[in-house]
């Protein structure tokens, strides 16, 4: 069997050694595998223990390589996988590595689910189709996201939602209910909530307007279709097309007429 004839501490991480067998190197290894392994000059080795001496230097190797990834915020066990496999660490040792990660509390896909869930809802305003999403990319197991996501009470997600549609309403307030309904709908989908949670978040707000403010809305939004039509058609088919518009946009048929006759009238 090899026999150790030389142990030298390696100049760039002075909590790691080199193992010379037979007056050549072998293989490094961090202070705690030398000290677990009674590791001394003049040890026989049989390549077993050779075997599973490397083996658990790689497995620390990418424990630290583990913990410096996730010093910086936390981390999702995929995540943490990914990382290892990224640096080629192969999959007994990824194991191994992450098994010694939750038994010392550095793992925990339940609690970095919460933080998540937490944080998407206070600062993004997510409902729980782009929660669920952004879980499932970070590798979170499918039962630990149905758990979280349970968390998630209808209630809060009628605030949050309402919250965003009352900041859009206020953004969009030079258009047409049905535009601000539409813009609402489309923003509320995109941030992951259910129709049954936009429905009552829509209906709740007063998108009403005074018939002034009609008037001054299809003032506005007039014009604009009727210098763009008035380029190829006049008479009739100008004010039809023009109604269309209008009538798409949500204007009361009343309120399109008012606007075509004020529009006829300036063009006598």
């Amino acid at each position: 069997m090899p026999i150790i004839t030389k142990i030298s501490q390696q100049k760039n991480n002075k909590e790691r050694f080199n193992i010379f067998l037979d007056e050549k190197f072998a293989f490094g290894v961090d202070e705690a595998i030398l000290v677990r392994y009674g590791l001394t000059k003049g040890k026989e080795l049989d390549q077993w223990t050779i075997e599973e001496m490397v083996f658990d230097d790689q497995v620390s190797k990418a424990f630290n390589k583990a913990l410096t990834y996730l010093s910086f915020r936390m981390r999702s066990e995929g995540e943490v996988r990914k990382k290892l496999r990224d640096a080629e660490y192969g999959d007994a040792v990824v194991d191994e590595a992450v098994k010694k990660l939750y038994k010392l509390n550095f793992l925990d896909d339940k609690a970095f689910s919460e933080a998540l869930l937490n944080t998407q809802v206070r600062t993004a305003k997510k409902g729980p189709r782009a929660i669920q999403q952004d879980l499932r990319q970070k590798g979170v197991d499918k039962a630990v996201t149905q758990e979280v996501l349970g968390e998630y009470t209808e209630e809060e997600q009628l605030k949050t939602a309402g919250a965003l549609a009352g900041k859009i309403a206020k953004r969009e307030s030079g258009k047409t209910p049905a535009q601000i309904r539409q813009k609402i709908n489309d923003a509320l989908l995109r941030k992951g909530f259910s129709y049954s949670i936009i429905s009552p978040v829509i209906e709740a707000l007063d998108l009403e307007k005074e018939d002034d403010e009609w008037m001054e809305l299809a003032m506005k939004q007039g014009d604009k279709l009727w210098d763009k039509h008035s380029r190829k058609l006049t008479g009739s088919d100008l004010k039809l097309k023009v109604r269309q518009g209008l009538y798409q946009k949500g204007f009361p048929g009343d309120v399109i007429s008012q606007y075509l006759d004020k529009k006829e009238n300036e063009n006598d």
